[in-house]
């Protein structure tokens, strides 16, 4: 077969992970043009790579397979809109879009055109994640009662202070929306159940962004579980950590990373450590060097997206969830603003441009 033509719109920081991703999926993908304001960029991501500035531009001419989108999160709506328009299918880095509605504009176009959306949601492509989704989803630990995500992704005045539209509402939201959403959507995949109901609180302890760099909620799920969320970016930056928990009548569940470094106890109700199994399980399936893919994993991204595309399947973490994600986080920014429990799914649009001024004036 022939490659998959692949363009790269964004030319920063997580571009990088892309490319080397590309180059190891060199067999079945081959990066076909570099998109960006800054030619200098493109040229110091992959010198002699062809360069647009217009990605308009570089779709129409280079009609490319895959479109991966890398730009501040306000601008993903107009351009993946854009490339299903056009016949592409896509990587989207999280969050799919800014507001509700624009999402499941995204989601329903997928579905109309019948093209692919890999989602940047890279926690469900870590090794052994995917195994045990599917056994407490078939239903081998019993009921699950509830879930725990802690995500303390420090940053400092110099991560801020980067660009400008980093800590905006119009274009990147705080530590929920950049730092958590795709650790919300592991963890609602994982709990196997949809969120009804989301209250929250948000605050602003340390950052010197718009929104917030401390964020708390809680999920109630249709199941009558509950999923507590603490995401923040106010703790040290020598010292990132997510950590994830599901708990379950007959085990539960801990996985996570701190400082690059995975992470994981699964034990059951009787106290017997379950980590061998899945190790085991998990080089049995797909091979000891897939144990290795948490160290990048946008790898295992293009990798599920090209086989979704070769097999007419949806990837693992599709157009549904990069939906649902920012459907559920904006129920929670809506909690924190009104001040109430929040239905979910959301009724009416709301976007992350409704908080503006939600600090304003205070201390």
């Amino acid at each position: 077969m022939d490659k998959l033509k692949v363009i790269i719109i964004g030319c920063g920081r997580v571009a990088a992970k892309h490319l080397k991703a590309i180059n190891k999926n060199s067999k079945r993908a081959e990066l076909a043009a570099l998109v960006d304001v800054s030619e200098e960029a493109a040229t110091r991501l992959s010198p002699g790579t062809r360069y647009f500035k217009d990605y308009k531009e570089a779709i129409t001419e280079i009609k490319p397979d895959i479109v991966a989108v890398t730009v501040p999160s306000g601008l993903h709506f107009e351009i993946a809109k854009f490339a299903l328009e056009n016949g592409c299918n896509l990587l989207l880095e999280k969050p799919m879009t800014m507001s509700s509605d624009e999402s499941r504009q995204i989601y329903e176009l997928s579905l109309k055109t019948g093209r692919k959306i890999a989602m940047g949601h890279i926690y469900r492509y870590f090794p052994i994640v995917g195994l045990v989704h599917d056994d407490i989803k078939a239903g081998k630990y019993g009921k699950v009662t509830h879930g725990t995500i802690s995500v303390r992704w420090g940053h400092g005045d110099d991560y801020y202070g980067s660009a400008a539209w980093r800590g905006t509402w119009k274009s990147d939201g705080g530590a929920l929306m950049n730092q958590t959403i795709h650790a919300i959507d592991l963890l609602v995949w994982l709990m196997n159940c949809k969120p009804v109901e989301a209250v929250s609180m948000i605050s602003q302890r340390r950052a010197k962004i718009e929104a917030e760099d401390l964020g708390m909620a809680v999920l109630k799920m249709d199941n009558g579980a509950l999923a507590a969320i603490e995401g923040t970016t106010c703790t040290s930056d020598k010292d990132k950590s997510a950590e994830f928990t599901v708990f379950c009548e007959k085990a539960s569940i801990t996985m996570g990373i701190r400082n690059k470094k995975p992470s994981l106890m699964i034990r059951t109700a009787e106290g017997k450590k379950l980590n061998g199994y899945y190790v085991r399980q998990q080089i049995s399936r797909k091979g000891f060097g897939s144990l290795l893919s948490a160290l990048n994993p946008h790898t295992a991204i293009y990798s599920d997206l090209i086989d979704s595309v070769d097999n007419d399947r949806q990837p693992v973490a599709d157009a549904y969830a990069g939906y649902t994600s920012v459907d559920n986080l904006m129920g929670i920014y809506k909690s924190a603003k009104t001040g109430t429990k929040v239905k979910l799914p959301l009724e009416e649009d709301f976007s992350s441009v409704d908080m503006t001024g939600y600090f304003e004036g205070a201390d």
